[in-house]
């Protein structure tokens, strides 16, 4: 049976980024961060989820955790240990996400000495024109030092996020993007295509004319190309954005993918129990306010249609998913004609995105939600 996980949701940022839409907050001082940790632990230590829960994942999402002091980080990992049963303390992954330039040596060594074992680290680009358009707050070279500093502090296990698709960046600068963080030998790499979301500074340089998005053909070559430099590099697919060396495939995320239960503390967490999924507002304020007054900080709560959603999210994953007979029967239009469309195949009984597949998942899933 599998363990279920915990996602802390780390808001704080050293600046906002111009393509973020996740629930961010400018860091702005220290007794901010801290009243916020305080939060934090508190609707960890009054959740109503079944006392000592077993879990065998935690994960600190932002945000920038890495602007955690390792005194905050200690106090969090206290208060889940208490209210959750960690079984094999040496087999869980704890992974913390990290930018450039927001931890030293010590720090670094101070997170392993508390047990996180995982950096999801985020790159992004190389290229410094494209740090900047994406307001980074950080330059190619902050990469490579925080990464070897991850290193010298026993980090081994580190996951890269890299994206593609940059206005302006070209099939070269892609390559040299690939190239550089296969040289650094990273266990784990994340490659998204950039998406634009309404409302961020991105979308507005892009509706105003001041940045152009690169056409569907080259971004199509560009994750082409992901594939084939990564898989001739030892890393396996194993969903669709990710790739890993054997044995570092990240389990908290891939509880998502199998719909195993995780829980989300934080605002804008999001969880999910097995029945129902749930999230926290997204205002940190109102977040805060909520837990300082004993009140419910949670947004909204649904039920699912697991059917579907373990089909849609199952299709993600390189493995892919196999049907029951119902499902085949419920879904056999839709199925033919994604087969005929050359977007999933059948192997071992399950069915899978072919290559042409993955670069119109969206449409596949469509067809199942």
């Amino acid at each position: 049976m599998s363990l279920a996980g915990v996602y802390l949701h780390i808001p704080f940022c050293k600046s906002r980024c111009s393509y973020c839409d996740f629930a961010t907050d400018v860091w702005r001082d220290a007794a901010s961060v801290d009243r916020y940790v305080d939060a934090l632990t508190s609707e960890i230590r009054s959740s109503k989820i079944e006392i000592q829960s077993s879990i065998d994942t935690i994960y600190f999402g932002g945000g920038t955790p890495s602007l955690l002091s390792p005194e905050q980080v200690e106090r969090i990992l206290e208060q889940i240990r208490i209210r959750f049963d960690i079984s094999d303390a040496d087999a869980i992954e704890i992974t913390m996400e990290m930018n450039p330039a927001t931890v030293s040596l010590e720090t670094l060594e101070s997170y392993r000495r508390l047990g996180v074992n995982r950096a999801s680290f985020g790159v992004q680009t190389f290229n410094d024109r494209d740090l900047k358009l994406l307001a980074r707050g950080h330059d190619a070279n902050d990469a490579r030092e925080t990464f070897k500093m991850l290193r010298n502090a026993a980090f081994s296990n580190i996951s890269l996020d890299l994206i593609a698709g940059l206005p302006g960046q070209t099939i070269d600068d892609w390559t040299r993007n690939l190239d550089e963080a296969i040289a650094m030998s990273p266990e784990h790499i994340s490659l998204y295509l950039l998406e634009i979301h309404e409302g961020t500074p991105l979308a507005e340089q892009v509706r105003s004319g001041r940045r152009t998005p690169i056409d569907d053909e080259l971004a199509a070559e560009m994750y082409e190309l992901m594939l084939d430099k990564l898989a001739a590099s030892g890393f396996r697919q194993y969903e669709i954005s990710n790739f890993a060396k054997p044995g570092f495939g990240s389990r908290h995320n891939t509880k998502y993918w199998t719909l195993d239960p995780v829980y989300g503390y934080g605002v804008s967490a999001h969880s999910f129990d097995g029945t129902q999924r749930y999230a926290n507002v997204r205002d940190t304020a109102a977040y805060v306010n909520a837990i300082e007054s004993g009140s419910s900080p949670e947004s909204f709560r649904e039920d699912i249609d697991r059917e579907s959603e373990s089909i849609f999210l199952g299709l993600r994953l390189e493995r892919g998913v196999r049907l029951s007979e119902e499902a085949h029967t419920k879904y056999k239009k839709e199925i033919d004609q994604l087969i005929a469309d050359d977007l999933i195949q059948f192997v071992d009984s399950r069915i899978k995105l072919t290559r042409r597949g993955k670069l119109f998942s969206n449409d596949v899933f469509a067809a199942f939600v």
